[in-house]
């Protein structure tokens, strides 16, 4: 397995390694949104704080937990909250419904917005894509529009509701995604094999960038440690719980070497369709004092909590969407000094090697706890993987990538109609 020489992807134009520097046309307003909680999300917190910490007021449109206020301001970044919403969704119908709702709010809050004091540059985060359609009246008015696909949203609905690759549902969605591009000044995916997809079906390959997840070091580097672990040997995975995430493997390989591994613990911090069916899975397999299933927590403070973990895992299937889904928690653990396991999809073999994480067979949970004991019981090779991780997630850091997504803005910037 070889390393990609840059996992920033191969297709971008707009590689530079000089800072926004805004040349006529200063840009002074941006706004993110999103169907997703802002605190959580690394990746629109980490595009909205850079343009922020470079003098651009900067708004984020977003979903809302019980008890958090509608509007707050985070590291520089007005958060909006417009819908209040909980990852409970048990099928098609209640999931589409919500993300609607989002739609159509989120189009009267930024339409009013816009109109109030206009956008330069209005980024949209999918999933859904077709969300990117509630910037119809600013982008009239001439603000730029970023559609950044985080997830490929034909294959994450084929994987999320068992739907055939090809049904109408499908076809239907695949349409929604080209004009949603079409739409867009230019388009964001979110690794590169969905890059070589997306370009093969939706988008021009010179209207398309790929960026995957990188780590933000200001806030995942070993400095977070406190190295308070009460003599346990703990694994952790954060993340959302859907089926294709594979957190019911993890949960069956813990069962197999839950007796020749009495000190270990998983720990499972977030929320998803799949929650109550890995709860069963964990009470059936009487490993409540093993499996630990905890509420999300803010990006600040889950980098706390992954840093004080003994192995880091991301145990995903590797089926159409999976298989090709980036985990943004991977490089993350690495940037902490955390050895990780992982899942040998496609994804992950394209962009590491064995040198750099310990690979199991995915969807194979006797493999993968062969794996998890062999590091249970060879503390100093962990102590490896983890340097050498560490020094590669150094020079795959948003630190280092984050003048070309400036760029991007800035060239974005100075184009006419």
């Amino acid at each position: 397995m070889k390393i990609s020489n840059d996992i920033h992807g191969k297709n971008c134009e707009f590689m530079n390694d000089n800072i926004l520097k805004i040349r006529s046309k200063p840009i002074t307003r941006a706004c993110m949104f999103a169907y997703t909680f802002y605190e959580t999300d690394g990746r629109v917190m980490r595009y909205a704080e850079t343009l922020a910490r470079e003098g651009i007021i900067v708004e984020a449109i977003v979903l809302r937990r019980d008890n958090q206020a509608e509007e707050e301001v985070i590291n520089g970044v007005k958060v909006l909250r417009i819908q209040r919403r909980i990852k409970n969704e048990s099928g098609k119908y209640s999931y589409l419904s919500r993300i609607l709702k989002f739609f159509f709010l989120s189009m009267i809050e930024i339409t009013r917005r816009h109109l109030k004091e206009p956008y330069d540059i209005i980024h949209v985060h999918s999933v859904p894509d077709f969300e990117v359609f509630a910037a119809f009246i600013p982008k009239l008015l001439g603000a730029k529009i970023i559609l950044d696909i985080h997830d490929i949203v034909p294959e994450f609905y084929a994987a999320k509701f068992k739907v055939g690759q090809n049904s109408l549902v499908f076809s239907a969605l695949k349409f929604v995604e080209k004009l949603s591009a079409a739409f867009a000044d230019h388009v964001i995916i979110a690794n590169d094999l969905w890059l070589e997809k997306l370009t093969s079906r939706s988008v021009s390959k010179d209207k398309c960038t790929a960026f995957i997840n990188y780590p933000d070091i200001s806030i995942f580097n070993p400095s977070v440690s406190a190295n308070k672990k009460n003599g346990k040997f703990i694994m952790i995975y954060p993340g959302t719980l859907n089926w294709h995430q594979g957190l019911d493997i993890a949960v069956s390989a813990l069962a197999i070497i839950k007796d020749k591994a009495p000190d270990i613990e998983l720990h499972i911090y977030g929320e998803g369709s799949a929650k109550l069916d890995i709860q069963k899975q964990i009470e059936n397999l009487q490993l409540s004092d093993k499996v630990l299933l905890r509420s999300p927590l803010p990006l600040r403070d889950i980098a706390a909590v992954m840093a004080n973990a003994d192995l880091g895992i991301v145990p995903k299937r590797n089926d159409s969407f999976g298989g090709d889904a980036f985990s943004t928690k991977i490089l993350e653990f690495m940037a902490l000094g955390v050895p990780v396991i992982v899942a040998d999809t496609r994804v992950d073999q394209y962009y590491f090697n064995d040198s750099l994480v310990r690979f199991f067979k995915a969807g194979d949970a006797d493999d993968l706890a062969c794996v998890i004991l062999e590091a249970y019981n060879n503390r100093e090779l962990n102590r490896q993987f983890a340097s050498r991780s560490l020094e590669f997630a150094s020079q795959y850091s948003w630190e280092n990538k984050k003048s070309d997504y400036l760029t991007l803005i800035d060239k974005l910037a100075q184009t006419t109609r």
